[in-house]
């Protein structure tokens, strides 16, 4: 696995211009964000490989009892298009480091990475047999996948939807665990003291990174009455900055979005927006003659059961809602069916404390976001999924606990 995750730095070039083929995704931010950190991930997992082990228990009796981690077996993984190279080694690191054996189905848009990928692991001297990469649609291969008699667990990331499939399959087949991170609507919430500067850079990272195609994306921006419209101010001109273009050019901070149907679809929510009283500050249309391009959009005035405030749109779409009280936004942050992710900015260590503890949401990001590391855990409450990836949590999604239990005789104590 070390050598493994060198190759993926000597191969860097390759890695980051196949993401940006594959999903859109700008070369500088694939190069020197995606590349790295997947490295790093891996080789945080090559770490867990030989620390893996149970515990010897005190037993009632003349007995004594360990427990064993054993490898779960042959998984199944189905990986989403918005991140493919990060989306591969975070699945497959963890379940390599416990000893199965896996068979990886990328997403039908951006199969290009996880191909090459699956060269750079024969070339790592990975057995034959042992990472097996699945070119295919959902419908056929994971489908096929999800309903196999003969695989011991699923790990999938993408929408709440087609979760509920792969939970189905696996009641109707061999009820095979089941790992989820699936959909969000995760809310920021930026009160009265905080830098009003630093919410909005904090706010538009959260919106627009990686084309807004994200899980985690703190689309829901809460903002206290007092900066409300300082922020809105602030908020658009941050946005009219953002450069949105061909993703291989320098300086691009935007691509496209994946493809036509995902363009349409955040074209659509943008006009529910309007629709439904939003006021939309900035953005909302298409860019250029070609290509899937979408403004950065804003909408103010937001209300909570409006669309575009209770349904992932996963495009560059902000909706900013205004509060007064700390009780209001805790009860408002929670109130959506996901709880996948939350952001807090202010100065106030005990509102901090209070509303990150207050918040149905599997991370609490205060004072920044989409901050990650290998140690940390991810996964959400509610229907944002089942289980959490990264860190020692994730390789407890890849193991069975086997408890062995032997008569002691004559021993000279218990």
């Amino acid at each position: 696995m070390y050598k493994y995750a060198d190759l993926v730095m000597q191969h860097s070039d390759e890695l980051a211009i196949l993401e940006t083929l594959d999903n859109g995704k700008p070369l500088d931010m694939a190069r020197m964000r995606v590349v790295p950190s997947t490295a790093a991930l891996l080789r945080y997992y090559a770490g867990s490989a030989d620390k893996i082990h149970g515990k010897t228990l005190k037993v009632s009796g003349e007995y004594q009892a360990y427990t064993l981690h054993e490898p779960i077996g042959v998984v199944g993984q189905i990986i989403p298009w918005n991140y493919p190279l990060t989306m591969f080694f975070l699945k497959i690191s963890p379940a390599l480091a416990c000893g199965c054996t896996i068979v990886i189905k990328s997403a039908e848009q951006t199969p290009l990475v996880a191909l090459y990928c699956a060269h750079l692991a024969k070339e790592a001297g990975i057995p034959s047999g042992v990472l097996n990469v699945l070119s295919g649609f959902g419908e056929t291969a994971g489908a096929a996948i999800s309903s196999h008699m003969d695989i011991d667990k699923i790990a999938f990331t993408g929408s709440t939807e087609v979760g509920r499939l792969i939970m189905e399959a696996s009641a109707k087949s061999n009820l095979k665990p089941v790992t989820l991170e699936l959909g969000g609507k995760s809310p920021l919430i930026i009160m009265d003291d905080a830098n009003v500067d630093e919410a909005v850079n904090l706010a538009h990272l959260a919106v627009y990174v990686n084309t807004g195609q994200v899980c985690c994306a703190g689309s829901r921006v809460f903002v206290q009455e007092g900066i409300y419209d300082e922020f809105l101010k602030k908020a658009v001109a941050r946005a009219k900055q953002q450069v949105v273009g061909d993703p291989f050019k320098p300086g691009v901070h935007q691509g496209p979005q994946i493809d036509r149907v995902q363009y349409e679809k955040v074209l659509e929510y943008i006009q529910y927006g309007k629709r439904e009283g939003a006021n939309l500050l900035t953005g909302g249309s298409h860019l250029g003659d070609k290509g899937f391009y979408i403004e950065p959009t804003i909408f103010s005035d937001v209300k909570d059961d409006m669309k575009i405030a209770q349904e992932e749109i996963f495009g560059p779409v902000m909706s900013i809602l205004k509060f007064k009280t700390v009780e209001e936004v805790i009860e408002r942050g929670n109130k959506t069916i996901y709880g996948l992710s939350a952001g807090i900015v202010t100065k106030n260590i005990n509102i901090a404390n209070r509303i990150s503890r207050s918040l149905r949401a599997g991370v609490v990001w205060i004072n920044c976001y989409m901050v990650f590391s290998p140690d940390c855990p991810f996964g959400g409450y509610k229907m944002s999924g089942i289980g959490r990836e990264y860190g020692s949590y994730g390789l407890e999604n890849y193991l069975q606990v086997k408890c062995v239990i032997t008569p002691l005789q004559e021993s000279p104590w218990l």
